[in-house]
């Protein structure tokens, strides 16, 4: 007794089904449920077996009378010979049979198309100035890469004359039986090219490839800061078998500036202010990235204050909106006085009716604790 579905179920066709019919039902589950479609589905890789096993039997005249008399019982009797039901049968006749089948899947005649590979990108990096990353700038850039041997076109092949390979016989594959199935894997003679070259390329010597200098015109957009990546598409390393080239990602540095910090997109400055200034109020200059800006001071101006000048900041990146400058004001507290200046701050004790010592508790000592 034996639990094997019976063929006919297992290829789905009727008992007095034609050859072809039993050759077309084959092939539509030899493509749904071929291992290399199914990878790692045992499921799928036993309905593969069971069908190949099935038409190994289906389609010879004499397996199929048999197996129409007695069932899977003739393939018992015949265990012992060749091709007997149980065992596995000559899988390569049976896959040269449906060779079409796998054409659109594997390529030409069976052979598993080779797929185009993309070039590798690569990287550049860039150091510019904070005004450039404020105002924007072109640069030419000269970087080195690989490409394309233009004496064998990529060929690897003297004149870019090339042969079929003797080990797959141009189909790029090699094939190999295990048990019930055929695996397909990669020539390692032609690298699935199909074809090796008749005599090294000289130039390259065989490798198909050269390094070569090319300068690239980069534009850098106004509002960059460190670690923006600018991505130039096609200008990385070309493409293999027709794939297309890599890019070029030029990431950017930008320099510190003596005077002005960014913070997001707004440009800070620090400005040095009198006490006497900050106490009386009065017009300070404050630099700004496009040139000098007056500032109003008013009497009594905190150490710390910040005022905004609008618009004077970065372009956004990400949309329309343009920072501010900030302007920071730091009192600036004299270390020395003359004598005049000191008798004019006891004077200013007296008048306030404070004590005008150097203390902590003293008028100055005061202004420089306030201020410092």
């Amino acid at each position: 007794m034996t639990d094997k579905r019976d063929y006919y179920d297992v290829l789905g066709v009727d008992r007095n089904a034609s050859e072809d019919e039993l050759k077309k039902a084959y092939r539509r589950l030899a493509l749904k449920y071929h291992p290399d479609r199914n990878p790692g589905d045992k499921k799928a890789e036993e309905r593969f077996k069971e069908a190949n096993e099935a038409y190994s039997v289906l389609s010879d005249a004499e397996k199929r009378r048999a197996y129409d008399m007695f069932g899977h019982a003739a393939g018992a009797a015949q265990a012992g010979g060749p091709g007997g039901f149980g065992q596995a049968a000559d899988f390569s006749d049976i896959f040269g049979d449906v060779g079409s089948l796998f054409e659109g899947f594997f390529g030409s005649g069976g052979r598993r198309r080779q797929r185009a590979q993309a070039g590798n990108d690569l990287q550049y990096n860039m150091t510019i100035s904070f005004e450039e990353s404020l105002f924007g700038k072109e640069a030419d850039i000269r970087i080195r890469r690989n490409e394309n041997c233009s004496s064998c076109r990529g060929t690897g092949a003297k004149g870019g004359e090339t042969r079929t390979c003797a080990v797959c016989r141009g189909e790029g594959q090699v094939r190999t039986q295990q048990g019930p199935f055929i695996v397909s894997r990669t020539c390692g003679t032609c690298r699935g090219a199909g074809k090796t070259a008749s005599e090294a390329c000289p130039a390259c010597r065989g490798g198909g490839e050269m390094a070569r200098d090319k300068t690239i015109s980069v534009k850098v957009p106004p509002g960059v800061e460190t670690g923006t990546r600018l991505r130039i598409s096609g200008e990385g390393e070309p493409g293999k078998r027709g794939g297309p080239s890599g890019d070029l990602y030029v990431v950017l540095t930008v320099s510190d500036h003596p005077h002005f910090v960014r913070e997001g997109d707004n440009i800070v400055c620090t400005v040095p202010v009198s006490f006497v200034k900050a106490i009386l109020g009065g017009k300070v200059e404050a630099p700004t990235i496009k040139g000098s800006a007056t500032l109003n001071i008013p009497a009594g101006t905190q150490d710390g204050k910040v005022f905004r000048l609008k618009g004077l900041g970065f372009p956004s990146l990400r949309g329309y909106s343009i920072g501010d400058q900030l302007v920071r004001i730091k009192i600036d507290i004299p270390t020395k006085l003359s004598t005049r200046q000191r008798e004019l701050l006891e004077e200013y004790a007296k008048v306030s009716g404070e004590d005008a010592g150097t203390g902590p508790d003293h008028l100055i000592g005061k202004v420089k604790n306030l201020f410092g």
